[in-house]
Protein backbone atom coordinates (compact mmCIF):
# COMPACT_ATOMS: atom_id res chain seq x y z
CA UNK A 1 0.00 0.00 0.00
CA UNK A 2 1.51 3.11 -1.00
CA UNK A 3 -0.47 6.71 0.65
CA UNK A 4 1.45 10.20 0.54
CA UNK A 5 0.95 10.73 4.22
CA UNK A 6 0.98 7.88 6.94
CA UNK A 7 -0.51 9.25 10.60
CA UNK A 8 0.19 7.29 12.98
CA UNK A 9 -2.23 7.79 16.01
CA UNK A 10 -6.24 8.07 15.34
CA UNK A 11 -7.32 9.33 18.81
CA UNK A 12 -8.04 13.08 18.80
CA UNK A 13 -4.87 14.16 17.73
CA UNK A 14 -4.46 12.02 14.61
CA UNK A 15 -7.99 11.95 13.62
CA UNK A 16 -8.64 15.71 13.74
CA UNK A 17 -5.30 16.08 11.69
CA UNK A 18 -6.11 13.68 8.90
CA UNK A 19 -9.74 15.45 8.89
CA UNK A 20 -8.00 18.75 8.43
CA UNK A 21 -5.24 17.59 6.16
CA UNK A 22 -8.03 15.89 3.90
CA UNK A 23 -10.50 19.30 3.75
CA UNK A 24 -7.02 21.31 3.16
CA UNK A 25 -5.87 19.07 -0.03
CA UNK A 26 -9.23 19.23 -1.43
CA UNK A 27 -9.92 23.30 -0.66
CA UNK A 28 -6.84 23.60 -2.53
CA UNK A 29 -7.74 21.33 -5.82
CA UNK A 30 -5.64 18.82 -4.87
CA UNK A 31 -6.21 15.09 -3.88
CA UNK A 32 -3.74 12.97 -1.35
CA UNK A 33 -4.01 9.39 -0.25
CA UNK A 34 -4.30 9.13 3.70
CA UNK A 35 -3.41 6.43 6.24
CA UNK A 36 -4.23 6.53 9.87
CA UNK A 37 -2.57 4.19 11.34
CA UNK A 38 -3.68 2.63 14.78
CA UNK A 39 -2.58 0.10 16.62
CA UNK A 40 -5.67 -0.60 19.00
CA UNK A 41 -9.05 -2.03 17.79
CA UNK A 42 -10.76 0.97 17.90
CA UNK A 43 -9.58 4.57 17.61
CA UNK A 44 -9.39 6.58 20.89
CA UNK A 45 -8.89 3.82 22.80
CA UNK A 46 -5.71 5.28 25.56
CA UNK A 47 -6.08 9.20 26.20
CA UNK A 48 -8.83 10.34 24.11
CA UNK A 49 -11.36 7.77 25.35
CA UNK A 50 -10.76 8.24 28.85
CA UNK A 51 -10.35 12.13 28.53
CA UNK A 52 -13.01 14.18 31.54
CA UNK A 53 -12.81 17.10 29.30
CA UNK A 54 -13.92 20.60 29.68
CA UNK A 55 -12.77 23.81 27.39
CA UNK A 56 -11.50 26.03 29.91
CA UNK A 57 -9.21 28.95 28.40
CA UNK A 58 -6.41 29.50 31.21
CA UNK A 59 -6.11 25.70 31.44
CA UNK A 60 -2.24 24.27 30.44
CA UNK A 61 -0.84 27.87 30.72
CA UNK A 62 -0.24 31.39 28.64
CA UNK A 63 0.85 29.61 25.41
CA UNK A 64 -1.83 27.40 25.41
CA UNK A 65 -4.56 30.12 25.59
CA UNK A 66 -4.55 31.00 21.69
CA UNK A 67 -5.05 27.29 20.93
CA UNK A 68 -8.23 27.17 23.01
CA UNK A 69 -9.88 30.56 22.19
CA UNK A 70 -9.00 30.11 18.59
CA UNK A 71 -10.75 26.42 18.69
CA UNK A 72 -13.93 27.91 20.96
CA UNK A 73 -16.31 28.98 17.74
CA UNK A 74 -15.66 25.63 16.19
CA UNK A 75 -16.72 23.75 18.57
CA UNK A 76 -19.56 26.01 19.95
CA UNK A 77 -21.21 26.23 16.19
CA UNK A 78 -20.44 22.23 15.77
CA UNK A 79 -22.59 21.56 19.24
CA UNK A 80 -19.76 19.91 21.04
CA UNK A 81 -19.62 22.55 24.05
CA UNK A 82 -22.19 22.33 27.16
CA UNK A 83 -21.77 25.41 29.12
CA UNK A 84 -20.45 24.47 32.95
CA UNK A 85 -18.82 27.67 34.46
CA UNK A 86 -15.06 27.16 36.29
CA UNK A 87 -14.42 28.08 39.59
CA UNK A 88 -10.45 27.59 40.97
CA UNK A 89 -10.84 27.87 44.78
CA UNK A 90 -8.96 29.06 47.33
CA UNK A 91 -8.04 29.80 50.53
CA UNK A 92 -6.71 33.05 52.51
CA UNK A 93 -3.44 31.05 52.21
CA UNK A 94 -3.93 30.99 48.60
CA UNK A 95 -4.21 34.88 48.23
CA UNK A 96 -0.71 34.43 46.43
CA UNK A 97 -1.00 32.11 44.02
CA UNK A 98 -4.55 34.46 43.24
CA UNK A 99 -2.48 37.33 42.65
CA UNK A 100 -0.30 35.13 40.26
CA UNK A 101 -3.19 33.56 38.32
CA UNK A 102 -4.12 37.25 37.51
CA UNK A 103 -0.62 38.28 36.41
CA UNK A 104 -0.01 35.35 34.27
CA UNK A 105 -2.90 35.18 32.52
CA UNK A 106 -3.82 39.13 32.29
CA UNK A 107 -3.28 40.15 28.46
CA UNK A 108 -4.26 36.60 27.11
CA UNK A 109 -7.70 37.65 26.47
CA UNK A 110 -9.15 34.75 28.75
CA UNK A 111 -12.45 36.25 30.57
CA UNK A 112 -12.20 35.83 34.09
CA UNK A 113 -13.05 37.03 37.51
CA UNK A 114 -12.34 37.32 41.20
CA UNK A 115 -15.15 36.24 43.42
CA UNK A 116 -15.65 36.42 47.69
CA UNK A 117 -17.31 33.86 49.28
CA UNK A 118 -21.09 35.42 49.09
CA UNK A 119 -20.75 34.71 45.46
CA UNK A 120 -19.51 31.00 45.96
CA UNK A 121 -22.08 30.44 48.30
CA UNK A 122 -24.87 29.19 45.77
CA UNK A 123 -22.51 27.89 43.34
CA UNK A 124 -20.74 24.96 45.52
CA UNK A 125 -23.58 23.91 48.16
CA UNK A 126 -21.87 21.99 50.99
CA UNK A 127 -18.21 23.96 50.49
CA UNK A 128 -16.47 24.22 53.27
CA UNK A 129 -16.00 27.90 55.14
CA UNK A 130 -12.09 28.34 54.79
CA UNK A 131 -13.24 28.32 50.72
CA UNK A 132 -13.87 31.34 50.65
CA UNK A 133 -12.32 32.86 47.57
CA UNK A 134 -11.97 31.74 44.12
CA UNK A 135 -11.39 32.88 39.96
CA UNK A 136 -14.25 32.51 38.30
CA UNK A 137 -14.41 31.73 34.92
CA UNK A 138 -17.50 32.04 33.06
CA UNK A 139 -17.29 30.86 29.71
CA UNK A 140 -15.85 27.32 30.67
CA UNK A 141 -17.45 24.25 29.07
CA UNK A 142 -17.98 20.88 29.14
CA UNK A 143 -16.56 18.85 25.59
CA UNK A 144 -18.21 15.98 23.76
CA UNK A 145 -15.14 14.32 23.76
CA UNK A 146 -16.95 11.08 21.72
CA UNK A 147 -19.01 13.20 19.42
CA UNK A 148 -15.90 15.21 18.69
CA UNK A 149 -13.61 12.37 18.23
CA UNK A 150 -16.54 10.45 15.38
CA UNK A 151 -17.04 13.86 14.04
CA UNK A 152 -13.10 13.93 13.09
CA UNK A 153 -13.39 10.32 12.13
CA UNK A 154 -15.83 10.81 10.02
CA UNK A 155 -14.73 14.13 8.32
CA UNK A 156 -11.42 12.18 7.12
CA UNK A 157 -13.63 8.82 6.13
CA UNK A 158 -15.67 11.62 3.67
CA UNK A 159 -12.60 12.83 3.14
CA UNK A 160 -10.78 9.75 1.43
CA UNK A 161 -8.66 8.63 4.55
CA UNK A 162 -7.77 5.47 5.30
CA UNK A 163 -8.84 4.47 8.76
CA UNK A 164 -6.26 0.74 9.24
CA UNK A 165 -6.55 -0.40 12.95
CA UNK A 166 -4.40 -3.29 14.80
CA UNK A 167 -1.70 -2.27 12.86
CA UNK A 168 1.62 -1.13 14.83
CA UNK A 169 4.14 0.28 13.31
CA UNK A 170 7.40 -1.83 14.66
CA UNK A 171 10.37 -0.58 11.75
CA UNK A 172 10.36 2.77 9.77
CA UNK A 173 12.97 3.50 7.33
CA UNK A 174 13.21 6.28 4.70
CA UNK A 175 14.94 6.28 1.11
CA UNK A 176 14.20 8.28 -1.64
CA UNK A 177 11.83 10.48 -0.02
CA UNK A 178 9.74 7.28 0.96
CA UNK A 179 9.17 6.25 4.17
CA UNK A 180 8.54 2.01 4.39
CA UNK A 181 6.66 1.01 7.50
CA UNK A 182 7.03 -2.46 8.82
CA UNK A 183 3.94 -3.57 10.51
CA UNK A 184 3.28 -6.43 13.56
CA UNK A 185 1.94 -9.34 11.71
CA UNK A 186 4.28 -8.64 8.66
CA UNK A 187 2.40 -6.12 6.93
CA UNK A 188 4.11 -3.09 5.02
CA UNK A 189 3.35 0.27 3.91
CA UNK A 190 5.11 3.41 1.65
CA UNK A 191 4.34 6.96 2.85
CA UNK A 192 5.71 10.07 1.58
CA UNK A 193 5.50 11.69 4.66
CA UNK A 194 5.31 10.24 8.44
CA UNK A 195 3.07 11.72 11.24
CA UNK A 196 3.94 11.02 14.55
CA UNK A 197 0.31 11.28 16.37
CA UNK A 198 1.18 8.17 18.71
CA UNK A 199 0.53 10.03 22.15
CA UNK A 200 2.34 8.61 24.65
CA UNK A 201 4.02 6.27 22.12
CA UNK A 202 5.72 9.62 20.55
CA UNK A 203 8.79 9.44 21.40
CA UNK A 204 9.11 5.65 20.74
CA UNK A 205 7.82 5.88 17.26
CA UNK A 206 10.73 8.58 16.70
CA UNK A 207 13.31 5.95 17.90
CA UNK A 208 11.47 3.48 15.68
CA UNK A 209 12.41 6.50 12.99
CA UNK A 210 15.65 7.23 13.58
CA UNK A 211 14.81 10.90 14.75
CA UNK A 212 15.74 12.11 18.22
CA UNK A 213 13.17 11.39 20.90
CA UNK A 214 12.03 14.86 22.46
CA UNK A 215 11.60 14.15 26.03
CA UNK A 216 7.68 13.55 25.44
CA UNK A 217 6.93 12.27 29.13
CA UNK A 218 3.53 10.40 29.87
CA UNK A 219 1.72 11.38 33.03
CA UNK A 220 -0.73 9.36 34.48
CA UNK A 221 -3.95 11.01 35.36
CA UNK A 222 -6.58 9.76 38.01
CA UNK A 223 -10.65 10.06 37.62
CA UNK A 224 -13.22 8.75 39.66
CA UNK A 225 -17.28 8.60 39.22
CA UNK A 226 -18.15 8.80 42.69
CA UNK A 227 -22.02 8.92 44.40
CA UNK A 228 -22.53 11.29 47.02
CA UNK A 229 -24.69 12.69 49.73
CA UNK A 230 -26.00 15.11 48.75
CA UNK A 231 -25.73 14.80 44.82
CA UNK A 232 -23.66 17.50 42.98
CA UNK A 233 -26.75 19.85 41.56
CA UNK A 234 -26.42 19.13 37.90
CA UNK A 235 -25.63 23.17 37.13
CA UNK A 236 -22.28 23.26 39.73
CA UNK A 237 -19.71 24.57 37.79
CA UNK A 238 -16.08 22.40 37.65
CA UNK A 239 -14.31 23.43 40.48
CA UNK A 240 -9.99 23.18 40.70
CA UNK A 241 -7.73 23.59 43.30
CA UNK A 242 -6.12 27.07 42.54
CA UNK A 243 -3.05 25.43 43.36
CA UNK A 244 -3.50 22.50 41.07
CA UNK A 245 -4.10 19.64 43.84
CA UNK A 246 -7.89 18.36 42.80
CA UNK A 247 -10.77 19.04 40.31
CA UNK A 248 -14.12 17.98 40.22
CA UNK A 249 -17.41 18.40 38.14
CA UNK A 250 -20.80 17.37 38.17
CA UNK A 251 -22.05 14.00 35.68
CA UNK A 252 -25.28 12.87 35.36
CA UNK A 253 -26.41 12.94 39.16
CA UNK A 254 -22.69 12.03 40.01
CA UNK A 255 -19.44 13.51 40.73
CA UNK A 256 -16.09 13.17 38.26
CA UNK A 257 -13.30 13.86 40.75
CA UNK A 258 -9.51 13.97 40.16
CA UNK A 259 -6.13 14.00 42.54
CA UNK A 260 -4.80 16.13 39.42
CA UNK A 261 -2.07 13.66 40.08
CA UNK A 262 0.81 13.58 37.09
CA UNK A 263 2.31 10.15 37.79
CA UNK A 264 5.56 9.36 35.70
CA UNK A 265 5.04 6.68 33.32
CA UNK A 266 5.89 4.27 30.67
CA UNK A 267 3.28 3.99 27.55
CA UNK A 268 1.18 1.70 28.58
CA UNK A 269 -2.92 0.40 29.54
CA UNK A 270 -3.18 3.11 31.98
CA UNK A 271 -4.67 1.93 35.41
CA UNK A 272 -5.65 3.79 38.37
CA UNK A 273 -3.89 3.76 41.33
CA UNK A 274 -5.72 2.72 44.93
CA UNK A 275 -3.97 5.58 46.35
CA UNK A 276 -4.30 7.90 43.79
CA UNK A 277 -8.39 7.51 44.09
CA UNK A 278 -8.12 7.76 47.95
CA UNK A 279 -6.26 10.96 48.04
CA UNK A 280 -9.07 12.07 45.37
CA UNK A 281 -11.79 11.82 47.65
CA UNK A 282 -9.75 12.91 50.90
CA UNK A 283 -9.30 16.39 48.94
CA UNK A 284 -12.74 16.27 48.13
CA UNK A 285 -13.64 15.69 51.68
CA UNK A 286 -11.02 18.33 52.68
CA UNK A 287 -13.37 20.80 50.47
CA UNK A 288 -16.78 19.90 50.90
CA UNK A 289 -19.19 18.68 53.33
CA UNK A 290 -20.23 15.93 50.91
CA UNK A 291 -20.88 12.64 52.18
CA UNK A 292 -19.35 9.96 49.87
CA UNK A 293 -21.27 6.60 49.38
CA UNK A 294 -19.79 4.86 46.90
CA UNK A 295 -17.17 4.14 44.39
CA UNK A 296 -19.01 3.35 41.08
CA UNK A 297 -16.37 3.80 38.25
CA UNK A 298 -12.48 4.66 38.49
CA UNK A 299 -10.05 5.12 35.20
CA UNK A 300 -6.35 6.83 34.37
CA UNK A 301 -5.33 7.87 31.39
CA UNK A 302 -1.97 9.07 30.11
CA UNK A 303 -1.01 13.14 29.31
CA UNK A 304 1.74 13.70 27.22
CA UNK A 305 4.00 16.50 28.02
CA UNK A 306 7.43 17.49 26.35
CA UNK A 307 10.41 18.94 28.57
CA UNK A 308 8.54 22.92 28.75
CA UNK A 309 4.71 21.65 28.63
CA UNK A 310 4.09 23.19 25.06
CA UNK A 311 2.92 20.92 22.08
CA UNK A 312 4.80 19.68 19.12
CA UNK A 313 3.66 20.96 15.73
CA UNK A 314 6.21 20.59 12.60
CA UNK A 315 8.48 18.92 10.33
CA UNK A 316 11.49 16.98 12.52
CA UNK A 317 14.57 19.33 11.84
CA UNK A 318 16.52 16.44 11.21
CA UNK A 319 14.74 13.53 9.73
CA UNK A 320 13.17 14.46 6.18
CA UNK A 321 9.53 13.76 6.00
CA UNK A 322 8.96 13.49 9.45
CA UNK A 323 6.48 15.57 11.05
CA UNK A 324 5.10 15.76 14.64
CA UNK A 325 2.08 16.08 16.02
CA UNK A 326 2.71 15.32 19.37
CA UNK A 327 2.35 16.64 23.40
CA UNK A 328 -0.58 17.98 23.51
CA UNK A 329 -0.61 17.29 27.47
CA UNK A 330 -3.95 17.50 28.90
CA UNK A 331 -5.29 20.39 26.86
CA UNK A 332 -5.30 18.32 23.16
CA UNK A 333 -9.22 17.95 23.40
CA UNK A 334 -9.99 21.90 23.80
CA UNK A 335 -7.54 22.58 21.71
CA UNK A 336 -7.77 19.89 18.93
CA UNK A 337 -9.96 22.49 16.18
CA UNK A 338 -7.23 25.22 15.81
CA UNK A 339 -4.22 22.44 16.58
CA UNK A 340 -5.21 20.07 13.77
CA UNK A 341 -6.13 23.48 11.78
CA UNK A 342 -2.00 24.47 11.98
CA UNK A 343 -0.64 20.96 11.52
CA UNK A 344 -1.85 20.27 8.67
CA UNK A 345 -1.07 24.36 7.40
CA UNK A 346 1.98 23.34 8.20
CA UNK A 347 2.22 19.73 6.84
CA UNK A 348 0.94 21.02 3.70
CA UNK A 349 3.05 24.10 3.21
CA UNK A 350 -0.44 26.05 3.16
CA UNK A 351 -1.08 29.78 4.44
CA UNK A 352 -3.10 30.60 7.16
CA UNK A 353 -6.90 31.51 7.71
CA UNK A 354 -9.10 32.76 10.41
CA UNK A 355 -8.89 30.28 12.69
CA UNK A 356 -4.84 30.34 13.12
CA UNK A 357 -3.59 33.75 11.93
CA UNK A 358 -3.31 34.95 15.06
CA UNK A 359 -0.91 31.53 16.56
CA UNK A 360 2.79 31.89 17.16
CA UNK A 361 3.89 28.18 15.33
CA UNK A 362 7.03 28.99 16.53
CA UNK A 363 6.26 28.54 20.20
CA UNK A 364 5.25 24.55 18.95
CA UNK A 365 8.13 24.18 16.61
CA UNK A 366 10.26 20.58 17.34
CA UNK A 367 12.96 22.95 16.02
CA UNK A 368 13.02 24.40 19.60
CA UNK A 369 14.91 21.29 21.04
CA UNK A 370 17.67 21.43 19.01
CA UNK A 371 20.92 21.69 20.73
Amino acid sequence: MRFDIAIVGAGMAGASLAAECARTARTGGAKLSIALLEAEDTPGYHATGRSAAFWEECYGGPEIVPLTLASGSYLREGGFLGRRGALYLAREGDEGALDRFEERFADTGATFSRIDRAALENRVPGLRAEWDRAIDQPDCADIDVGGLHAHYLGAARKGGVTLLTRLRVVAANRSADCWRLDLAGGDTLSAGTLVNAAGAWADTLAQIAGARPLGIAPLRRTVVQLQTDPAPPADMPLCLGINGDFYFKPENGRLWLSPHDETPSAPCDAAPEEMDVALAIDRLEAVTTWKPLRVERKWAGLRSFAPDRLPVYGFDPRVGGFFWFAGQGGYGIQTAPAAARLGAQLLLGKPRDTMTERLDAILYAPSRFAP
